[in-house]
């Protein structure tokens, strides 16, 4: 079936976009078929209903979007069947734009932010307003008896499509009240923290349809270790592809689970087993520091079958690929994909220092021509210069470029200083 939000948003124009930035035959695999009824689930229902704040988009009959930001205590956006949401509309600064937008284009799109999770859902939708005399039963349930304001309209809106959004760049921010209940959980799961990591969980991490158990650990560098997961009936796994990633379950240090996405570095032909490579970062979000002090053999994960927004081509033409730092793990199972196809590619790899770089020997061996290796912080040794890379590249290759921001940049200036067309260089960015 095809997914009716992508089908409303997906225009020509973003298509044509999709297309130049090669992106589109990753998107286009979700546009195939019928367009589903878009219906929420027990996941769509539970995020909505938790929120205190939504962002609401409408048009005006100039044709200029507006944004709007509505308020109020958690739930007060209420799911009243799987097809249908809606809000009462509180008395504020009587400039109506909303309102009066929805009197002349009655469509809506709401973005819905969790910002401690780094989760946010986009719905699009088609709005009805409602008062005292049109519906009183109604409004009468959109409106909430501990919450004191004025009620002056409710706002139903019709649920046309709705899709989750990566957590990119989401800035976690956190109310009074969240910071309060996070410094406790911290205190207490701290006092027990030693205990529970040396336990079997009880419980599968997540609430995905595929079962997933880690079933070994290596240490590929001094902060990098290597994660095998296989089926719990160590069964098949559903197939993925080069460039293919997980939304891992994770939970943190203050007991919150958070979902982290890594890609898979095994060889795509393998259906037995899923690896991902961990770069422990100690400064960053803790995901990260997690897994590491938290995932050991026997922890069991729930989590949806595999996604990929960074595939290879389908055809012969040759490929450059150029990983910096723990964005190696795509670009060797990339590496694996193309010699099976016999598709001519070079592979540069560059890291910290040669102890830094997760699968290095793996690689050294399997692929003894065409691989390259480079140093950042290693005096004496060659550092790796992508424009130079780009330039001697074969004629028509298609560029593969994942890792640190830093080296996503150079590549990106590096394409446009050639005249290199931006679909043949596609990217991935670790941060």
């Amino acid at each position: 079936m095809a997914n009716a939000f992508f089908h409303t948003a997906f225009t020509p124009n973003v298509k044509a976009v999709q297309t130049r930035m090669g992106s589109r035959e990753a998107y286009g695999l979700h546009e195939q078929g019928p367009v589903e009824e878009p219906e929420l689930g027990p996941n769509e229902i539970a995020f909505i209903e938790a929120r205190d704040s939504f962002y609401q988009g409408s048009a005006g009959e100039t044709g200029w979007p507006y944004v709007q930001h509505r308020g109020g205590p958690a739930g007060f956006l209420k799911v009243l069947d799987a097809h249908t949401v809606g809000y009462a509309d509180f008395a504020g600064n009587r400039q109506y734009i909303s309102t009066g937008n929805l009197a002349g284009d009655n469509r809506v799109s709401l973005f819905l932010m969790d910002y401690p999770h780094q989760t946010r859902l986009k719905i699009f939708g088609r709005a009805q307003v409602i008062d005292e005399d049109s519906d009183s039963g109604l409004l009468a349930r959109l409106d909430n008896p501990h919450y004191r304001a004025r009620v002056e309209r409710g706002i139903v809106i019709r649920i046309e499509g709705f899709d989750w959004n990566c957590p990119k760049y989401i800035t976690p921010r956190y109310t009074e009240g969240e910071v309060v209940q996070r410094i406790k959980q911290a205190t207490s799961a701290l006092a027990a923290q030693a205990s529970r990591q040396n336990a079997r969980p009880e419980e599968a991490l997540g609430n995905g349809a595929l079962a997933l158990t880690v079933t070994g650990v290596r240490q590929l560098t001094p902060r990098i270790r290597a994660y095998e997961l296989h089926a719990e009936d160590w069964g098949d796994l559903p197939p993925a592809e080069a460039g293919a990633h997980l939304d891992v379950p994770v939970r943190l240090v203050d007991g919150s689970v958070v979902t982290r996405q890594y890609s898979l570095a095994a060889d795509p032909r393998h259906r037995d087993m899923y690896e991902i490579a961990v770069l422990r970062e100690s400064d960053g979000r803790g995901g990260s520091r997690a897994i590491h002090e938290t995932w050991q053999i026997g922890t069991r994960l729930r989590v949806a079958p595999p996604a990929n927004h960074f595939p290879l081509h389908a055809d012969s033409r040759p490929a450059v690929l150029i990983a910096g730092g723990i964005g190696i793990t795509p670009i060797k199972a990339m590496a694996q994909a193309l010699k099976r196809r016999n598709v001519p590619f070079e592979l540069h790899y560059t890291g910290r220092s040669l102890a830094d770089m997760a699968y290095r020997d793996r690689l050294a061996v399997e692929f003894t021509n065409g691989y390259f290796t480079y140093f950042s912080r290693v005096p004496g040794h060659r550092r790796l210069d992508v424009a130079e890379v780009m330039e001697h590249a074969a004629v028509g290759a298609v560029f593969y470029v994942c890792g640190p921001v830093a080296l996503i940049e150079a590549a990106r200036t590096a394409a446009n200083r050639l005249g290199i067309a931006p679909e043949r260089v596609q990217q991935e960015s670790f941060y």
